[in-house]
């Protein structure tokens, strides 16, 4: 029997050359497929909120529900390392609140890590939880959390200015103890140079091909998620047809007497 993934099995990927593959699972059975196939990390994403739930953003998702989520994905105990989300508010405020956030995804959800968003400005706070002894993954670029903000999706880092200040960020998250680093929406050849620069590995999604990994929404690769389609998903399936068309065909067995039949039934 495989052993589970740790935080140094990832580390010493990006040493080995090995690309490290990570997907966000919201639930018990997609992540006992995902690890079955073998993969290397399980995000339990805030995007949950934008492909189950149905919000507009990811600003709504609660801890107490990250905490669901990572308890229903812990369930199929993953040999993939499982990796949650931190939700808005759940560590901006305080550096206790921050702490016990934290912990409780551990302690209660089962996480081995978690992620938040932010660099320079949220340096404090992975150490603080890193001096808990909680792996923190950081996140930088495009962080959904910060939408208001940057007044979008929209792709960060192209200004001179702003690679500087995504620089300046992705050493801060290091030297603050991160273990891993996310890259959202940058350009390929900022995303290089932050990976070439970085001892902890680099995980991209929307920046390219020369990151340490990458990670997807599993709903985008599915193509499950029609709320929008971004440049850098990759379509792997189109699982709505397949939903689709199951459902239609169970319409028409129950409307025209076909289901159930006695054989569906008990005597």
């Amino acid at each position: 029997m495989s052993k589970r993934k740790t935080v140094l099995d990832i580390q010493k990927m990006k040493a080995d050359g090995d690309k490290i593959t990570v997907l966000t699972c919201y639930d018990y059975p997609t992540a006992r497929i995902m690890d079955d196939c073998g993969i290397d990390m399980i995000l339990v994403g805030d995007s949950v909120g934008v492909v189950v739930a149905g919000h507009e953003n990811t600003l709504p998702v609660t801890l107490e529900e990250m905490l669901y989520h990572t308890r229903a994905v812990q369930r199929a105990e993953p040999k993939a390392l499982v990796v949650t989300d931190m939700p808005f508010l759940s560590y901006q405020i305080d550096l206790r609140d921050a702490r016990l956030n934290a912990g409780r995804l551990v302690k209660e959800g089962g996480a081995a890590a978690v992620k938040l968003e932010g660099g320079e400005h949220m340096a404090s706070t992975i150490r603080a939880i890193v001096d808990m002894d909680i792996p923190v993954v950081g996140h930088i670029g495009l962080t959904p959390q910060s939408i208001h903000r940057m007044g979008g999706y929209r792709v960060q880092g192209k200004q001179e200015a702003q690679a500087e200040q995504l620089l300046a960020d992705a050493r801060a998250v290091e030297a603050a103890g991160a273990f891993a680093l996310v890259l959202e929406g940058i350009p390929l050849k900022l995303a290089r140079r932050i990976t070439d620069e970085l001892s902890i590995p680099t995980i991209g999604i929307g920046a390219g091909p020369h990151c340490d990994g990458q990670v997807l929404v599993i709903h985008d690769i599915l193509g499950l998620c029609e709320k929008y389609s971004p440049k850098f998903v990759k379509r792997y399936a189109d699982a709505r047809a397949l939903i689709a068309d199951a459902v239609e065909r169970y319409i028409a067995d129950v409307k025209g007497g076909e289901f159930p039949t006695e054989g569906h039934s008990f005597n």
